[in-house]
């Protein structure tokens, strides 16, 4: 018996086996110490190595010629490190197993030389083969990290400088500088948390707990039984827990509540957005922080996104919360809070909650059960949604009349898309709503570091040992972009400061505040007056209102929606154009396209802006062979101008570079192989627009004979690069109420 355990075979089999059940139960997280589970793992990794190799010995007794010790060793490895891929590491089976191949064979060397040096007593052997062992997985542990980096780094370049005046140089203070108020940090909550003492015996405020069960019957079978042993509540009786951020003075003051995303709810996530409270309310805004760890993920399940109405649904029961102390004279906080003035954030899965909850705030019931009943209506005068999904909840959010802030990452491999784009784009405005939306994405932002304690890697142990970390900016500075535009989000929104405005339509305007990285702003409002934005019908030579469509001289000239990475829709239709042409081309060569108003169209002499959106196509749409790609490809966006033509005949042209950085494409390498890349997370870019923008004055420099009054078409006249594909959308007019 002995010997079927004492061969250095075996004993790598068995290291390989055990430490990975150690390294998987370290990370494992149920509740206990990470020392506990760990043990827990090896222990498992002893016993079931142990079993395996009996039993599939026990199942050779016939087979004389076969060598039973090393069949059954390796048939053991195999059956564990199955077990291992399928339940704890999930990795693509190729990977996993030659990555356990390697390191088989780097512990059968140095198992093998520590045999040599104590059985067989051959020193020197015995040396050599542990030496190569060790070197091996040196060398293997080097190559492995080496994957890292940003293989596009020079491909995608910082986009070319424009000489632009920054708002700080026009006397706009740092939005994320602090402001005069003291700040006093408190909790409140159900005062009887078995988990954390600050909203147990640490709450300033006690609060009433609340009924979800009619919004989240999922909560059952083991979810239901192992979320109750470990936080002592049911779905019932769910606590209105919050982390506080009061600025001190009398009040009223607006308020902006924070919610987290989907983390595991054995690591709280509501502490992870203190740099926001604390800033907010130094600038005379409560910042709440909202606890909604106990419906996150588990070991024991995921509610899978049935749980978004909860999330949403909680929100507004802290509002109430909050409208009860108001309305308390006894209270401590009574007049503190002003209703009126709300704005809701919202992270990852928080960022879908806080649609769900304006959804909510105005409804009598719930949509899912009209047994639940609602009694809201508050003044949420604005959201912001960070890496936010918007694919949980089984009906789509489309909301009216909000000020609405996105923010994205990159390098999110979490959340790859942009989806904060697409409630953008539902979301509408009535003529007299003086309010914007506006969307930011950042270049080697990544998902988890928008919240301080969720850390650099989007994914937990094993699976972020895959992730290519090492192009991200720091949390620091990742979270600097979040102060800068969420303050001046909640100074447009609150104090109706108009002076943060334009750094919303571009990014450029706030550099001096913001990390040295690449970003795409989108903005729009109730002045711009859109003429295209592809949406509607199938005609490619028409638009609203008896607006007419041409193009000549292109190769590529189609309407589409804009996927994301994993191929699926951005929910926004826009323009393809691509060309290619000689430098020598003749006039009537040069790729065109026209945009003709009706004779009936208002006049933009009420106008200060023209303003479209773009990105950067992929050339490889039009197939040229003996394209040089090293050198014949442009690293920033495609250039044109922009010439407007008034009924008289008068024309002027403005060059668009004159006045925009033009994008490039933004390509991000999530993990350090490129096949995971491609089946995990799909297309290793997406099109993301950036909003352009050419003042008006601009072409009456160039021709003070037109007519703006008179305008008859707009043409955007493609001379400037010979070859190009370009993605447009959303071409249009600011009227002079909201000038830049």
């Amino acid at each position: 018996m002995k010997n079927l355990f004492l061969k250095p075979v075996f004993l790598a089999v068995a290291i390989l086996v055990v430490t990975l059940f150690g390294v998987a139960g370290y990370h494992y997280a149920i509740g206990y110490p990470a020392w506990v589970t760990m043990m827990a793992g090896i222990l498992i990794g002893v016993v079931l190595i142990l079993v395996l190799k009996l039993l599939l010995t026990w199942l050779f007794p016939l087979a004389k010629r076969i060598p039973v010790p090393i069949v059954t060793t390796i048939l053991g490895g195999f059956l564990a490190l199955y077990i291992m891929r399928m339940y704890v590491f999930r990795w693509p089976s190729l990977l996993f197993y030659s990555l356990a191949l390697f390191g088989f064979i780097c512990l059968v060397l140095i198992v093998l030389g520590v045999w040599q040096i104590i059985k067989i007593k051959n020193t020197g052997r015995g040396s050599v083969l542990i030496l190569i062992g060790i070197v091996l997985i040196a060398l293997g542990l080097y190559g492995f990290n080496a994957l890292d980096g940003d293989p596009y780094l020079e491909e995608s370049p910082s986009e070319q400088d424009i000489s632009v005046t920054t708002l700080s140089e026009l006397g706009v203070t740092d939005p994320s500088e602090k402001g005069n108020f003291d700040v006093d940090v408190f909790t409140y909550g159900s005062g009887t948390d078995q988990k954390r003492p600050e909203y147990a015996e640490g709450v300033r405020l006690k609060t009433p707990t609340v009924d979800a069960s009619l919004l989240l019957p999922e909560w059952k079978g083991k979810k239901k039984k192992w979320r109750e042993k470990y936080w002592g509540f049911g779905v019932d009786s769910f606590p209105l827990n919050a982390r506080v951020y009061m600025p001190k003075g009398e009040g009223p003051f607006p308020i902006v509540m924070m919610v987290h995303g989907n983390h595991s709810m054995l690591d709280y996530s509501d502490g992870g957005y203190a740099y926001l409270g604390e800033l907010l309310a130094s600038r005379g805004i409560i910042g709440v922080s909202v606890d909604e760890n106990f419906i996150n993920g588990h070991w024991s399940g995921d509610f899978m996104g049935k749980e978004m109405p909860t999330r949403g649904w909680l929100l507004l029961k802290h509002l109430e919360q909050w409208r009860n102390w108001n309305n308390d004279e006894t209270s401590e906080l009574s007049g503190k809070a002003d209703l009126g003035n709300v704005i809701l954030m919202g992270h990852s899965r928080g960022g879908e909650a806080v649609s769900i909850a304006v959804a909510f705030n105005t409804l009598e019931r719930f949509p899912n059960n009209g047994n639940e009943k609602f009694d809201f209506d508050f003044g949420i005068k604005g959201i912001v949604t960070i890496a936010p999904t918007d694919y949980r909840y089984n009906r789509e959010i489309s909301l009216v009349d909000i000020n609405y802030l996105s923010i994205q990452g990159a390098s999110d491999s979490d959340e790859t898309s942009f989806w904060g784009m697409r409630p953008y784009h539902r979301l509408q405005f009535s003529d007299d709503f003086d309010g914007f939306k506006t969307g930011l994405y950042m270049n080697h932002a990544n998902h988890g570091q928008f919240n301080s304690s969720w850390g650099r890697s989007d994914f937990g142990a094993p699976m972020k040992w895959l992730l290519n970390l090492e192009p991200l900016v720091i949390g620091e500075e990742q979270r600097q972009v979040a102060k800068v535009y969420v303050s001046a989000f909640a100074e447009s929104v609150f104090k109706e400061d108009k002076g943060y405005l334009p750094m919303f339509k571009n990014a450029d305007l706030a550099h001096d505040w913001l990390p040295k990285e690449t970003y795409r702003s989108q903005y729009s409002d109730a002045s711009k007056q859109v003429l295209v934005n592809f949406e509607g019908d199938l005609d490619l030579t028409s638009a609203f209102d008896s607006i007419t469509l041409a193009a000549k001289n292109f190769k590529i000239w189609r309407e589409t929606e804009l996927t994301a990475r994993d191929g699926g829709g951005q929910q926004n239709n826009a323009l393809v154009l691509g060309w290619h042409h000689g430098k020598d081309v003749v006039e009537d060569s040069i790729p065109a396209f026209r945009i003709t108003l009706p004779n009936t169209f208002k006049n933009l002499s009420v106008s200060d802006t023209l303003a479209l959106s773009m990105a950067m196509g992929d050339i490889s749409e039009l197939e040229l062979k003996d394209l040089d790609k090293k050198t014949d490809l442009p690293k920033i966006g495609f250039n044109f101008r922009i010439m407007l033509k008034d009924s008289t005949g008068n024309t002027a042209s403005v060059i668009l570079s004159d006045y925009n950085a033009l994008p490039g494409v933004i390509k991000t390498k999530f993990t350090k192989f490129d096949f995971l890349d491609e089946n995990m997370i799909g297309k290793n870019a997406e099109d993301q627009l950036k909003s352009c923008y050419l003042p008006m004055s601009s072409f009456l420099k160039q021709n003070d004979s037109l007519k703006l009054d008179k305008i008859k078409s707009i043409h955007m006249v493609f001379d400037k690069d010979t070859l190009g594909v370009v993605v447009l959308d959303d071409i249009g007019f600011y009227k002079k109420r909201n000038v830049q």
